[in-house]
């Protein structure tokens, strides 16, 4: 898969069972430069033109098939020995609260692109991908879909755990003690690197893509004003189910805040720092609000985990629950939105329904992902 940072194509081979994965190889293969900044303006409707929609659709169906083949070849895999590629591609724009048009009631859409036909043709391999929108024809918001595999890999008898990811957008996923499927609650807390990274790109002259380890953000001084007024933002305030992404969150917002607070004479710095807090804090409001119990244990995974300032912070505001990164689990957390889909294709190809009613708010469990068999053999 690939997130909304648009960074690259992760890429897990795991063995799945009925009752876990076996995490066999993960790499993540980085976008060159050019590519990644043509599926960024991809996401922009002022920038978005069409003729590029439908060529990177198969542009990147060619980069994750490759990704894939890659991967295999490093680690001495067989392609033949690959049963099954979930895919969930690259998403260009999500539209959960949907739009009145052409004189119908309000309509929901998602849009994921790397053409699954290419992947499948590529590699041989019977690949499922585009799992979003039958949940959301169901009635829901498409996202978040990882709660299955979450629940699949980390539900505890005794343990009320909160699975924490913060990738371009943060999202949590609660597996209350002894819980349920049905009892699964999950949704997006609001930005996760997503703001940091364009303030970071702002704060060095475009040098940097994302603040490594928080470093500089660490350096500057939280700017109270303008986290009280980032904390004020109306996405915040929504009830679950809720899902966001970059054209809520993306480079314009983070533009117009970066300018508003110079403007203001808040250093750079300070931005970064101010901004940092500001995932951290609605990460934390969102579990004081929104989880209808508490947590005994929160597992990070995404590339905030590598923020030690984000992730200092987000202790604190936790506190008394435990926060570690899952690899405290034994699974590494790069990887691991990568493995959700594996094993969300491994449910879709049995016909097992595989979203979360709960928290995407569909109105029924539903079978995700379209199914493009492989090449006979």
């Amino acid at each position: 898969m690939s997130g909304t940072s648009a960074d690259g194509v992760d890429v897990a081979i795991a063995d799945i069972g009925p009752s876990g994965a076996d995490m066999l190889a993960f790499e993540t293969f980085p976008y060159r430069p050019r590519l990644r900044r043509t599926v960024l303006a991809l996401c922009e409707p002022a920038t978005c033109r069409v003729d590029d929609i439908c060529h990177i659709n198969f542009v990147l169906g060619e980069v994750f098939a490759e990704a894939v083949i890659a991967l295999a070849r490093r680690s001495r895999i067989g392609l033949t020995a690959i049963d099954l590629i979930g895919s969930h591609g690259q998403t260009i724009y999500h539209i959960p609260g949907g739009r009145v048009g052409g004189g119908r009631r309000r309509v929901r859409s998602t849009l994921q692109i790397a053409e699954p036909s290419v992947i499948a043709e590529r590699t041989g391999i019977t690949t499922v991908a585009d799992f979003r929108p039958r949940d959301v024809a169901a009635g829901g918001q498409g996202a978040p879909l990882v709660p299955f595999a979450d629940y699949f890999l980390f539900r505890h008898p005794r343990r009320s755990r909160a699975v924490q990811n913060i990738g371009g957008i943060a999202n949590v996923t609660y597996l209350p003690a002894g819980g349920e499927l049905e009892d699964v609650l999950a949704f997006d807390t609001g930005p996760g690197n997503m703001i940091i990274d364009r303030v970071a790109h702002c704060v060095s002259g475009g040098r940097l893509h994302y603040d490594a380890c928080g470093r500089l953000a660490k350096r500057g001084k939280i700017n109270a004003a303008l986290l009280r007024q980032l904390m004020r933002h109306r996405f915040l305030a929504r009830r679950p189910p809720k899902t966001t992404g970059r054209e809520t969150f993306g480079a314009p917002m983070a533009d117009k805040l970066y300018a508003a607070a110079r403007a203001k004479g808040v250093a750079p710095l300070d931005i970064l720092a101010t901004v940092t807090a500001f995932t951290a804090e609605s990460i934390a409001l969102a579990y004081r609000r929104h989880l209808p119990g508490s947590v005994d244990e929160v597992i990070l995974c995404g590339g905030g985990a590598w923020n030690r300032t984000l992730v200092g912070t987000l202790g604190r505001l936790l506190a008394p629950a435990a926060v570690a990164p899952m690899s405290h689990w034994g699974i590494d957390g790069d990887a691991k939105e990568a493995l959700s889909f594996a094993i969300l294709a491994a449910a879709a190809i049995r016909g097992q329904a595989n979203n979360v009613p709960s928290a995407t708010g569909a109105g029924r469990a539903v079978v995700c992902g379209k199914i493009v068999p492989g090449r006979l053999r």
